[in-house]
């Protein structure tokens, strides 16, 4: 099962964390997209190719110390095709070095349309007798459980049946999730009655670690409710996005995890992508950067769990 993999693979490296691959123009080093321009033109496929490089790059600095990267597709999109074909070799690339994949699409609809997001990102899909070879599959996925059982069903089959994950939207990260997510409802919050909902949907779905493919996703700029959630969601793997640039610290992601130090893996984007932008780095050492950046961050984390 994709989450014992995923476990596995956060206890070998000692590491629960992950790396947002989110890469803005303006993230990418000066030299990188000045060849990228000398070799395509001002074209969409050299921000495409510098994207890519800037990527791999980042990959390869972290690989060894860093279990799991998740790009986040807007990044991408937002560059057209040339954005989506990054993406996909980003994705190809990270799994040749060995790291998990989650995608950050938060993805669903109704019926039919969740059924063919699952497929177009965990399963697998048929075009007759063809065989569709899908370049955004990933091994995990983040996804909006807002519409109700019927709209993560088929996220749900697709970890259960291609041995993947999912991280259901539970609490967000950012400054206005209450103004929906805290509401209350026969005296729960919103969010207390989707972490119920991720836990009864993950039934029966334990792997040898204990936990479901069926995880969940809360930020770190609340981590009193993060501690409460965990509770309603004993089962469920915790995605915690906030560390960091959005302000979240290390203490504040602590009650995410259980007593043997496992149940979440906490994101870093911004924070990974442009440390070359802080202290005495130069541009072309951006990969060295992020990866003192990623032990920082794993020792700083670790040292509360």
């Amino acid at each position: 099962m994709s989450i014992d993999i995923l476990i596995e693979k956060i206890k070998e490296k000692k590491n629960p964390t992950v790396a947002g691959l989110d890469p803005r123009w303006e993230y990418v080093p000066g030299y990188i997209q000045e060849a990228a321009i000398a070799k395509y033109g001002k074209t969409n496929k050299a921000v495409g190719a510098a994207l890519l490089e800037f990527n791999k790059g980042l990959i390869d600095g972290l690989c060894d110390v860093v279990p799991a990267v998740k790009p986040q597709s807007a990044y991408y999109e937002m560059y057209g095709l040339s954005g989506l074909n990054a993406l996909a070799e980003t994705i190809s690339y990270a799994r040749e070095k060995g790291m998990y994949v989650i995608l950050d699409g938060k993805r669903n609809d109704i019926g039919k349309t969740a059924e063919a997001y699952a497929g177009a990102y965990l399963a697998k899909v048929n075009a007759g007798e063809i065989e569709v070879a899908n370049e955004l599959e990933s091994e995990g996925l983040t996804v909006n459980g807002y519409l109700g059982t019927d709209g993560i069903k088929p996220f749900v089959e697709a970890c259960r049946d291609f041995g993947k994950i999912i991280f259901v939207l539970v609490k967000t990260s950012n400054p206005s999730s209450g103004e929906l997510q805290d509401l209350l409802v026969d005296g729960e919050m919103i969010c207390q009655k989707m972490a119920s909902m991720v836990n009864r949907w993950g039934e029966g779905l334990e792997g040898k670690y204990g936990y479901t493919p069926v995880g969940a996703v809360v930020g770190a700029t609340y981590p009193k409710q993060l501690s409460e959630l965990r509770s309603l969601m004993p089962k469920s793997y915790i995605l915690v996005p906030g560390y960091g640039a959005q302000g979240g610290g290390a203490k504040d992601v602590a009650g995410a995890f259980d007593k043997n130090g496992l149940g979440a893996i906490v994101n870093s984007s911004r924070g990974i992508m442009c440390a070359y932008q802080k202290g005495d780095y130069k541009p072309e050492d951006f990969a060295k950067a992020a990866y003192d950046e990623a032990i920082r961050m794993r020792d700083d984390i670790m040292q509360y769990i």
